[in-house]
């Protein structure tokens, strides 16, 4: 059963290499913190990317991840998180060296409480999150997020309504780095 599922995925991977269209890349985060009572936090996030470039301005992509860090509290950073987010990609300024684009799509993290007081939470988003790709040849981007335009809902396991909110954020700690290789 093994060989099979191995012999399947090197028959995708060659049919995925042949076709000069898909992307795999991601982002990864690493922080350290110190709180307020001397204690020193860790958090991080491998946030691997796959996508196919559909024609030279649109691209449908996803991420799929994990991590560990809280959403709500800096002083509870104890929660490791899953995540999956599924978008489509509009490329409006191509370049040789730099392409700026917009990514629209919805994503759904759900962050487990890892054994403390406070109760899982499951977070639904959609909305649109302006990017640039610096390509610094035709395989290898370097590819930067900044901000998010939309919708967020967060619900905690057990409670009777979920908190909403509508908008944007542009903030600098919402951005993300990362890179892609093209085949």
């Amino acid at each position: 059963m093994k060989k099979k599922i191995m012999m399947a995925f090197a028959a995708a991977l060659i049919a995925v290499s042949a076709n000069a269209q898909v992307y795999l890349g991601g982002n990864f985060g690493i922080a350290s913190s110190k709180l307020a009572g001397g204690e020193s936090v860790t958090t991080y996030a491998v946030l691997p990317e796959l996508g196919y470039n559909v024609n030279r301005d649109w691209a449908v992509g996803t991420t799929v991840g994990f991590g560990k860090g809280d959403p709500v509290s800096i002083e509870d950073n104890s929660r490791n998180y899953i995540t999956v987010s599924p978008y489509a990609r509009y490329t409006f300024f191509h370049s040789k060296m730099v392409n700026v684009f917009v990514d629209g799509g919805f994503g759904y993290t759900h962050y487990n409480n890892a054994g403390t007081a406070a109760p899982s939470i499951n977070e639904w988003n959609v909305g649109v999150k302006p990017g640039v790709a610096l390509n610094l040849n035709p395989k290898f981007s370097f590819v930067a997020h900044a901000g998010f335009l939309g919708w967020k809902s967060q619900k905690y396991d057990g409670a009777d309504k979920s908190s909403n909110a509508w908008g944007a954020n542009l903030d600098g700690n919402n951005v993300t780095l990362g890179f892609y290789y093209n085949f």
